[in-house]
């Protein structure tokens, strides 16, 4: 492969493994502008985001048969045409319940472009470079929730918030052009491969029912979904309780993103010293101590912005250093069916995020205390799956050296 072309393969499979981060950060400086204009609540508009949480967690379910059945170009396509479909619809909408059910359809798309370029870096790299590719695009994964909100509230300061969707459907326009132009079909449908949901439901529960996996990737999934209760909230918090502009909201997301992805890579040193379990307890430890003392000062009303901002990033620090290891675990008893591990694992995040993000929204009351409730309780909650999990393990299965999972966002 000439320098060339592995320059644009690179360019392009991490395009499109940002898709999904920046369709989630990107509007995130514009909700009190879309629930002025839509004459609803922020919190209201937050299920926006919680919709698109769902989309994610059922697309990843979707897309691993349908790329093995019929190759990774063809549903790369209409995925890319579906999401662009959606970004304009949202552009244009003027209900809130029409923009939430264009972000569920929205992130079916975005999806697509998601697991099809962790599919072909599998397909169209020798193993020797695939650790090497996976880790600059995780690196555009911990990027993209760092720029996506700031340059949103630049987009939203000029155009509004429609021109940030319009922005949105012209880079899965530029995405879909590349990828026909420069990207190879790396994989030969199976037409063999069965989609009736019988076989398929059968793998997923024979994964499910190692309690090696459903130990980690429950626990992981309850504690991080206190990060989705942060991005699902923070809009309201930064602009409308501490009254922050967009553009310094931008900032302030951007910072706290360095906690989340500077911790994950303190992690990989602290490896060489400590076992994955050590770290994720010392990790679920901290979370409920600083998820509590953040609830206890929050309810009586002795903490500001800057009190607010320390807390959260000590709580996203706690999540680098977790996340990466319970996923790490969770896959590490299959050689067989690590795909569809992966997958299901992906899913059970995301649909606990999504439900985190929704109860933000359900009790909202203007103050951050649902946020940091949400926060404290599913730190608590994943500490307790973790200790009770594991005395159903007979014997873990560790991790091998340099197959540790990237954080997920």
């Amino acid at each position: 492969m000439s320098k060339q072309k592995y320059f644009f393969l690179i360019l392009i499979l991490g395009s499109l493994t940002a898709l999904g981060p920046f369709s989630i950060d990107m509007y995130l400086p514009g909700f009190p502008a879309i629930a002025q204009d839509l004459n609803t609540t922020a919190a209201r508009v937050a299920l926006s985001l919680s919709s698109f949480f769902i989309g994610i967690s059922a697309g990843q379910l979707l897309y691993g048969p349908l790329l093995d059945r019929f190759g990774r170009k063809t549903p790369l396509y209409l995925g890319l045409g579906l999401y662009i479909a959606a970004s304009v619809g949202c552009a244009t909408i003027r209900t809130i319940d029409g923009l939430i059910v264009l972000r569920f359809v929205q992130a079916i798309g975005s999806c697509a472009a998601g697991v099809a370029s962790v599919a072909m870096v599998r397909d169209l790299f020798p193993v020797k470079d695939s650790a090497k590719v996976f880790a600059l695009l995780m690196l555009v994964v911990g990027l993209s929730p760092m720029i996506a909100p700031t340059v949103g509230s630049y987009v939203t300061a000029a155009f509004g918030w429609q021109g940030v969707f319009i922005t949105l459907g012209v880079m899965g326009a530029m995405m879909l052009i590349a990828s026909r132009l420069w990207l190879p079909e790396s994989y030969t449908p199976d037409t063999s491969l069965s989609l009736k949901p019988g076989p398929i439901l059968t793998n997923f529960w024979a994964v499910l029912r190692e309690p090696q996996f459903y130990t980690y990737t429950f626990a992981g999934a309850v504690a991080f979904s206190g990060l989705f209760a942060y991005v699902a909230d923070s809009p309201l918090v930064f602009m409308d309780i501490f009254g922050v502009d967009a553009k310094v909201y931008g900032w302030i997301f951007a910072f706290l993103s360095i906690g989340l992805i500077g911790s994950s890579q303190v992690n990989s040193v602290l490896l060489r010293k400590y076992q994955s379990q050590q770290l994720i307890f010392a990790a679920l430890i901290c979370q409920v101590i600083t998820s509590l003392v953040f609830l206890a000062l929050t309810s009586l009303g002795m903490i500001g912005l800057g009190g607010t901002i320390a807390l959260l990033f000590i709580f996203l620090c706690c999540l680098g250093f977790s996340n990466p290891n319970t996923a790490a675990l969770s896959l590490a008893p299959f050689s067989k069916n690590a795909g569809s591990a992966s997958a299901l694992m992906g899913a059970i995040q995301m649909g606990m995020g999504s439900l985190a993000s929704m109860g933000v929204s359900v009790f909202s009351n203007h103050t951050a205390v649902p946020m940091v409730t949400i926060m404290a309780a599913t730190s608590l909650l994943a500490l307790l799956l973790l200790l009770i999990g594991r005395r159903q393990i007979v014997e873990q299965v560790e991790v091998p050296a340099g197959q540790l999972a990237a954080p997920v966002h």
